[in-house]
């Protein structure tokens, strides 16, 4: 009996520690709205639980806010702007924070106008005009680097700073000619406001001059070396989150819709799928798979940010700003 009682125990133990699983802190870039779907499939789908994982995900300030919560441990993964990264990094060498997946491999950075108001798509249009930016905005942190490399004049044009919440009202109601943004967030959000598509402009960065990379899945340098696999499954089932989205994103939207019941779906299913369109899915995605970078190309950018965020001369290596290791291989993040 006591030999058949101590293999229960031990059996119930072995099953207990099976199963046991690593929590996961994580923290996005903002609130949760098309774009964010990804991770709810993963969560939804349990391809997160399937990797050992118990993960939490909260929603954000802005592509940059959320990096200082990865970097002191308060959140112990997160979702935000590379560039910012790579500017905090050259700031703090020691920052504990490392990009393990790309997300937006051509970055949505935008300057969103209305045609009525004098903005086209010519980056000349912009000057003589009053542009809204919210400081943190990830967009408005390229407007050097993307003013130098269209040769605007921008002592003809007016930054008048504002708030997120205000950005697309004030844009709507004439206050401004134009904003800084992500193109999916501020075109469909004035499009829901009732600005007409037509009237809309698009100025977009990363066609006019600035060929960067944009959000990246970021870990917490300490979990990582610590749960190098919690790492490792974060990112495979991220990854199938986000192969689903692209797949069919009329489906991928109820797993934010039912965390967010104020969204309106036939917005979110626009916003998702101009998002996979522009920045997810793009040819270089289609041709290399999801999730990766080009080594070649992060080096380059790098450049550009000595310009628009006063990166130094000997800024941290491609290498060091993004650690390919925690990829699954290639044709498990191929787009179908």
């Amino acid at each position: 009996m006591r030999l058949l009682t101590g293999m229960a125990l031990a059996l119930a133990v072995s099953t207990s520690t099976a199963f046991a699983q690593t929590p996961v802190k994580f923290t996005l870039d903002w609130k949760f709205e098309g774009p964010s779907a990804p991770f709810f499939i993963a969560l939804d789908k349990g391809y997160f639980s399937d990797e050992g994982l118990d993960v939490t995900i909260d929603s954000g300030a802005g592509s940059t806010e959320s990096i200082p919560r990865v970097a002191t441990g308060t959140y112990d993964m997160g979702f935000g702007d590379i560039n910012a990264l790579i500017k905090l990094m050259d700031d703090q060498p020691d920052l504990k924070v490392k990009a393990v997946m790309m997300a937006y491999e051509t970055p949505p950075f935008a300057v969103i106008g209305r045609k009525s108001q004098g903005i086209t798509e010519d980056p000349k249009s912009l000057e003589g005009k009053t542009l809204g930016a919210p400081p943190p905005d990830a967009a408005f942190g390229q407007w050097p680097a993307f003013a130098e490399a269209t040769g605007l004049d921008t002592s003809t044009i007016t930054i008048e700073s504002i708030g997120f919440p205000v950005r697309e009202p004030m844009l709507a109601q004439g206050q401004v000619d134009g904003i800084f943004g992500f193109s999916f967030s501020s075109v469909i959000n004035l499009k829901a406001q009732g600005v007409p598509e037509d009237d809309i402009s698009l100025i977009l960065m990363g066609e006019n001059g600035l060929p960067l990379y944009g959000n990246v899945v970021m870990a917490n340098t300490d979990f990582a070396e610590a749960n190098p696999d919690a790492v490792k499954g974060f990112v495979n089932a991220l990854i199938k989150g986000y192969l689903d989205a692209i797949a069919d994103p009329e489906a991928a939207i109820p797993h934010v819709m039912k965390r967010n019941e104020v969204l309106d779906e036939a917005t979110e299913i626009d916003r998702l799928k101009m998002a996979v369109a522009g920045s997810i899915a793009t040819p270089a995605v289609k041709e290399n798979g999801f999730g990766g970078v080009d080594m070649d190309k992060l080096s380059k950018s790098v450049e550009y940010l000595q310009t628009s965020m006063d990166v130094s001369d000997t800024p941290p290596a491609a290498d060091k700003i993004f650690d390919q290791s925690y990829l699954p291989p290639k044709e498990d993040r191929m787009v179908k």
